[in-house]
């Protein structure tokens, strides 16, 4: 079969686009290019999940945020998702002793929306394929394709092999892709994956007489140091629990009373609102997944073909931020063609250029942020420089952004966020260190200038008390 559109006539309008990956990014980015009037053929190797009685695949709940919000604005699916989304203002922290305390994420009015992967998956498929020049083509797995003619070579469900040409294409196909590995053959293309220690597993905790078993619009955490489980809302009223820990910590737990025995340990108040049952049965049911981050540099292979979504950048999922980051590719996408007029040879390399500082800033950052979430938040100097950031935000808020707010509620590159972040902890801290050497000035001066009414003791008398002192009775 041969897609490619070869009369003279024929415009850029009429260029047809093969989108490799029916997943989120891969969906999303279907709709702008359809929206643009290109011919578009998405290519998916899994069946459709809007038919798929089980649906394989990640299920870790996701963070929908401002970057995210904006991009799905553009094709007009905003509301849409947002309306199946429940908010969460706050991380609600859960210590040993089943105290919980939450810290805002920004400022009154700011939240992240908690959403389900597969149902966002679904809306965006359908949104995809109302557009009369998008087609959805489902169990087509890519084996090969070639970066001089643009053929790709795909094996469909039954075993037949396909050819299809097309003038650009879209590598949305994962962390794994199968589109990078023409990349990977190239000179000077630059690649790196890093898998961390950390693995995660799944657990649902039902409701509880029909309602949540906990506040719902808290993304609930419950830090452990080297190890935390996390916990967001879904519409149907359970909570979807993740526990992040090293993957040895998953070894040494083997029978279903070690499950207990750990959770009675370290998230005694998750037992009774799991199940000691469920909690047993679930946290076998499938193996520790693992997280791996990807970097790579180029995005792009001339003007045929561009990564985008996790084949560009897989990320650790702690900041929230590996959908939002996947989907402002899109929207960044978008805006470059609208500059330079759709001519690939231009908008690919710029894409390149503006994009590769940020998805590699952000993959740091979620590296960064795992730390944050399972120990930082447990200490006392963490709570204190937070609020701290969010004083000084308020009264100077143009100056002082934290960076959490920039990486969540605005659409600041995610480099020079970080940048921004560098400059300010240095300017805070020595402000700190500053307020610090004035007190203690201060407070000296005022003893010397007015020194206290001491009791007149004899040094002997003095001395004998400090000696008493030290005695251990």
């Amino acid at each position: 079969m041969h897609y490619s559109t070869n009369d003279n006539k024929s415009t850029s309008k009429k260029k047809v686009v093969a989108v490799v990956g029916g997943g989120l990014v891969g969906a999303l980015n279907a709709c702008y290019f359809a929206k643009r009037g290109f011919q578009v053929e998405v290519f998916e190797s899994r069946e459709d999940i809007r038919q798929a009685k089980i649906v394989k695949g990640r299920s870790i709940n996701l963070a929908l945020s401002h970057r995210g919000r904006q991009a799905l604005k553009q094709v007009g699916m905003e509301d849409t998702i947002v309306s199946k989304g429940i908010p969460m203002h706050s991380r609600m922290i859960h210590s040993l002793n089943g105290t919980q305390s939450p810290i805002p994420y920004g400022k009154k009015g700011q939240y992240i929306l908690s959403v389900d992967r597969a149902n966002l998956n679904k809306e965006l498929l359908s949104a995809a394929e109302t557009y009369p020049n998008t087609n959805l083509n489902f169990a087509h797995k890519l084996l090969d394709w070639s970066t001089e003619t643009g053929v790709m070579t795909f094996v469909r469900a039954e075993g037949a092999k396909e050819e299809i040409q097309a003038d650009l294409i879209v590598g949305c196909d994962g962390a794994f892709s199968a589109i990078r590995k023409q990349f990977l053959r190239q000179s000077r293309f630059n690649y790196s994956q890093t898998y961390i220690p950390h693995g995660y597993l799944e657990l649902t905790m039902p409701p509880i007489n029909g309602e949540f078993a906990m506040k719902p619009n808290y993304l609930h955490i419950w830090p452990r140091n080297t190890f935390m489980m996390i916990a967001l809302p879904n519409l149907d009223k359970t909570f979807t629990c993740t526990l992040f820990m090293p993957f040895e910590e998953f070894e040494k737990v083997t029978t279903g009373d070690q499950v207990l025995t750990f959770f009675q340990k370290y998230f005694p108040d998750a037992i009774p609102l799991i199940g000691a049952e469920a909690l047993k049965r679930d946290y076998f049911r499938l193996p520790a997944q693992a997280m791996v981050s990807v970097k790579c540099s180029p995005y792009h292979l001339g003007d045929k073909c561009v990564l985008m979504g996790d084949a560009a950048h897989a990320v650790v999922p702690f900041y929230g931020q590996g959908m939002n980051a996947g989907f402002e590719d899109c929207l960044v996408l978008n805006e470059i063609m609208d500059q330079l007029n759709e001519d690939f040879s231009a908008v690919l390399p710029e894409y390149t250029r503006v994009r590769v500082p940020d998805d590699h800033a952000i993959a740091d950052l979620a590296m960064y942020n795992y730390v944050e979430m399972r120990a930082h938040v447990n200490s006392k100097l963490f709570l204190f420089r937070k609020y701290v950031d969010n004083f000084l935000h308020i009264i100077m808020p143009r100056t002082i952004i934290p960076l959490y707010t920039m990486v969540t509620f605005t659409r600041t590159r995610y480099h020079k966020a970080v940048k921004r972040w560098h400059w300010q902890e240095k300017v805070i801290n020595q402000g700190l260190l500053f307020c610090a050497a004035v007190s203690v000035a201060g407070g000296s001066y005022l003893l010397v200038r007015y020194p206290p009414n001491m009791p007149n003791i004899p040094t002997e008398q003095l001395w004998s008390r400090l000696q008493a002192l030290k005695s251990p009775f």
